[in-house]
């Protein structure tokens, strides 16, 4: 198949493409670089710079050559950023997957897999979280997220599209060979602060809450490494028939608390790493666990790497290899 990859030079979308590929797929990406990294993706892949804001850029693409499936990773995700500027999230997180889909209905593609995320559930009333809790997002990540979502509900019945949704929980770890991996600027996810404060980059790594109701007092969260989810979005792409609609969560379904992700980076490392205890931040849920039994089912699929030392180990390989001299540059 010839599938259009947006965001392909991003953390997940840049492991994805390389996994198309490897699979005889014919991947074109398609990527603004505001967050992407052109290096991050493969030569294999024709890289199309462009906005998916700019309706010609996109009619363009479209006209370039048959497209059999759009994987649709385009996104901004800092859920700090979306409070403060919310029209920025809606506009390209909505307002431009709109656009994309509109181009698909033009063009007949009708097989459509999106980039997801378990923000969509906000702070669930159980664990682990599984596909028929409630969704309340409780930031405007999470509401741009859902309302696109809401949108290929509408598409599918009006139009004939064929989509699945792959709601992840926390993506983590790098590829294997330690060439691609996380470089977000700036960085919020947990795996990667605690390594750059063993590289010595950060002086200490902040841990927000201590009391929470887990065994050890810190947050729990589910963390699946990004190959996983690259085999998601591949099963997802292959399996995907006429008119199907899936909505699915992407996890491992066991959850390692701030404590236990500082215990094992200390360990990969063999770096001392200090940790400065503070207070709660507004909106941390104790626990967020997926319950990813029906994505294991419909996707014939399930993680590969379920031990948090592992997930570490590719996160390292990374981080102190190839990231540490790209840290910082945008190609």
């Amino acid at each position: 198949m010839h599938l259009l990859v947006t965001g392909g030079a991003g953390y997940i979308g840049s492991h994805a493409v390389r996994l198309f590929l490897e699979r005889g797929h014919e991947v074109t990406v398609f990527d603004n670089l505001v967050y992407g990294r052109q290096w991050a993706v493969p030569h294999a892949a024709p890289l199309v710079v462009g906005d998916l804001s700019h309706a010609e850029a996109v009619e363009a693409l479209f006209r370039r050559r048959p497209i059999d499936a759009v994987v649709h990773f385009a996104a901004y995700t800092y859920v700090g950023e979306s409070v403060a500027d919310p029209a920025k999230y809606y506009r390209n997180n909505f307002v431009n997957a709109i656009g994309l889909l509109d181009a698909c209905v033009r063009h007949d593609v009708r097989k459509f897999v999106f980039s997801s995320t378990a923000a969509v559930y906000g702070e669930p009333n159980r664990i682990p979280i599984d596909e028929t809790c409630t969704t309340q997002p409780i930031n405007p990540y999470g509401r741009s997220k859902l309302a696109v979502e809401w949108a290929l509900d509408d598409y599918a019945l009006a139009y004939g599209m064929s989509f699945a949704a792959l709601r992840y929980f926390n993506a983590s770890g790098a590829h294997p060979s330690g060439d691609i991996g996380e470089n977000h600027d700036p960085e919020t996810h947990l795996i990667p602060l605690v390594l750059e404060t063993a590289l010595g980059l950060r002086p200490q790594i902040e841990m927000f809450g201590v009391d929470y109701p887990t065994p050890d007092g810190s947050c729990i969260r589910d963390y699946i490494h990004v190959d996983d989810l690259a085999e998601a979005h591949l099963a997802a792409v292959e399996k995907l028939g006429a008119n199907e609609r899936w909505k699915l969560n992407l996890g491992t379904g066991r959850g390692y608390s701030v404590r236990e992700v500082v215990d094992a980076c200390r360990r990969v490392s063999g770096k001392s790493i200090c940790v400065k205890e503070s207070p709660r931040r507004a909106g941390d849920p104790p626990s967020l666990v997926a319950a990813a039994d029906l994505a294991g089912r419909v996707l014939d699929w399930s993680p590969k790497y379920t031990s948090l030392y592992e997930i570490v180990q590719t996160a390292w390989r990374w981080h102190s290899g190839k990231g540490i001299k790209v840290r910082g540059k945008k190609d």
